[in-house]
Order: structure tokens, then sequence, then C-alpha cells
């Protein structure tokens, strides 16, 4: 038992290291910038689940416990569309007792992996999610999932991909049109913020947000189909917090993009190895 969690460890170390060295100089970041006490608490609670989760895993995932998966996180994305909260009828939190949870944080990352073992519900999933985006509306959800299917067309070249990434461009800048909400401190402009007051710590929260796309697409061992994927999932949720006021992944105040980036490292790696459903 102890050589398969260490083996295990072995294999999966990188994965959580590309999660977690964003989240630790964002906590870095909170302490030192004065932050409410409860969101350095969240974020490293919301990190012990995430090491847990990776480490621990999921038994290996068939076609059908596959399909079941994508339509379950598609659901639970629209989800904030039925329950709220809105805001200037904005709705794209998932309420959880006292905390809200960014639905497309927690639920791209896993569905960017499981788009890429559907040859034809894939395409469909992603563009059936971008309309959700679009009625949220979510800027960053939008363009994380057109990043997701730029990534997913780099290791297919497949052109119905290539259709839903043209759909994606144009319903995110619909969506960024219409989905402005006033920035929260440690969650939105993160990067801007620590800018400002600390052009070092800036350079360590960026240094290590580039880490972790990099680690994303490259190292954790994953094939290219969950890597590319999850790594520009990330580059779209990146770059919407940089041109507008959305929340920064990771780094930034929320458990949302931490479970779910560590949900999807572990959805990917109890895939099957070289199973795709047929064209």
């Amino acid at each position: 038992m102890a050589g398969i969690m260490a083996e295990r460890w072995k294999e999966r170390f990188p994965a959580l290291l590309a999660i977690a060295l964003p989240v630790l100089a964002g906590l870095a970041y909170m302490a030192l910038r004065g932050a409410p006490p409860s969101y350095p608490i969240v974020n490293a609670i919301a990190l012990a689940l995430a090491a847990a989760l990776v480490l621990v895993g999921l038994p290996e995932v068939g076609e059908r416990a596959r399909r079941i998966a994508g339509a379950g996180l598609l659901a639970l994305f629209a989800l904030p569309l039925l329950t709220g909260p809105e805001t200037s009828g904005i709705a794209r939190w998932l309420p959880l007792g006292p905390f809200i949870l960014h639905a497309g944080m927690l639920t791209i990352p896993a569905l960017g992996v499981l788009a890429a073992r559907e040859n034809v519900l894939g395409p469909v999933a992603l563009f059936a999610a971008l309309l959700v985006a679009l009625a949220q509306p979510d800027f960053a959800s939008a363009f994380a999932l057109t990043g997701a299917a730029i990534g997913l067309y780099q290791v297919r070249g497949d052109w119905r991909i290539g259709l839903v990434i043209i759909a994606g461009f144009f319903i995110a800048i619909s969506a960024a049109l219409r989905g402005e909400l006033p920035p929260a401190p440690f969650v939105e402009r993160v990067l801007q913020d620590a800018t400002a007051a600390s052009p070092a710590m800036a350079a360590i929260l960026a240094l290590a947000l580039a880490g972790s796309v990099v680690a994303m697409l490259f190292g954790t061992g994953l094939p290219r189909t969950a890597r590319y994927p999850l790594g520009m999932s990330l580059v779209g949720f990146l770059l919407a917090a940089l041109i507008n006021n959305y929340p920064t992944p990771l780094a930034g105040y929320g458990a949302a993009a931490i479970i779910g980036f560590a949900f999807a490292h572990t959805l990917a790696f109890a895939l099957p190895a070289g199973t795709q459903s047929p064209p």
C-alpha cells in the first residue's frame, strides 16, 4: 500500500505543484496586503482538499461514466441561471452555504478534459457551455472555453473544434459587453493591484501563474489531449482577469478554481489511456 501511494505521489506531484504554486503565492500576497482573515483560510482549505483529491484519485472512468460526468458538469455550470444568486442580471455563481463558487472555474477545466475524449459530443458540449456563458453572461468562462477548444484543436485539428473556436470568440465579445461588475479586492485585478502596491510581489504572482500554465501544458505527464485543454483554459481565465474585472484564478481569493483544476487533473488521471469515441 505504501509503495502504491509513493508511486502515485511521484506521478501526480507535478500536477499538484502546478495548482499549488499560484495558490501559495496568492496566500503570501493576501497575508502581506491585509486581506480579510477568512480569505487565506478558505484558499488554504481548498488547497488541502485539492491535494487530497489529486493524490487519492478516482477509480477508472469508463465511457458511460465519462458521459454522465460531462452532462453533470454542464448542468452544474448552467445551474446559476436557475438558482442565482443574481447581480445586475448576471448569474455565474453557485451558492454553497455562506460561500459562492464561480461556476465556470469549478466546471470548465474538467469539461475540457472530457470533451477531448469525444469526437462528436465534445464539440457539442463545448458549444453548449459557450451558450451558457453567454446567458450568464461571463466573459471569463467564454474565454476559458475558447482556450480549451484552442488547446484541443492543437492536438486533433478537428474542423468541428475550429467552428467552436470561431463561435467562442464572438460569444466572449458579446459576454464582455454585457457582464462587467465592479472589482472585488483580492478576487479581481489581483495582478494589477499587486503591481501598484509591490512590483516584487506582482512579479512573484506573475511567475507563479506563468509556471502553472507551463506545467499544465507540458509538465504533468498526462496525454496532450488533457494537458492542452487544461493549460489553455487557465490561459483563458487569466487573460480575462487581465483584460477586465474577472476573478484571478488560483492566485486570487476563491475556492472554485483550486477545486476545479484539481478535479480536472484527477479526472484526467482516471481516464483510461488511449480511449476515444468513434468519429
